[in-house]
């Protein structure tokens, strides 16, 4: 199963925020057991390297980056993606961008915390907690 991660569920892990953390990083152990195939769509890197450099040194932030980096696969972003975020029935165009690039990299599933945003996206959408239940032990 090929797997979006959002934003939201990427920063659980990595400023541990709780109560979330913990649904979080087990997806996480999916996707380094191999167990699903995690995509991150390339503007989570930028939003995640603005935001982590905000809270720690650069070269901190720079390396958390580079472990994300081995760990997920990349959507990419381009101006097919942005053209369909554009004609998209989510209201959030970030969200949009993300729907799209999911498509685009054939993700199946988009896992994020904020699945009402997503209610008119174009793959399933499920919550950690939702995605973890699916796999048993």
């Amino acid at each position: 199963m090929r797997v979006l991660v959002d934003t939201n569920v990427v920063l659980d892990v990595l400023l541990a925020r709780r109560p979330f953390v913990g649904a979080s990083a087990e997806v996480f152990g999916l996707v380094e057991h191999s167990r699903i195939e995690g995509l991150l769509c390339a503007t989570t890197l930028t939003t995640i390297d603005y935001l982590l450099t905000q809270a720690m040194p650069r070269p901190f932030a720079r390396q958390a980056l580079q472990k994300l980096m081995e760990l997920f696969e990349i959507a990419a972003v381009n101006r097919s993606v942005l053209e369909g975020a554009l004609k998209s029935k989510l209201e959030d165009f970030e969200d949009a961008v993300l729907d799209q690039a999911g498509r685009l990299a054939g993700a199946e599933v988009v896992v994020t915390r904020n699945q009402q945003d997503f209610r008119h996206a174009t793959l399933k959408v499920l919550g950690p907690e939702e995605l973890l239940a699916s796999f048993p032990g």
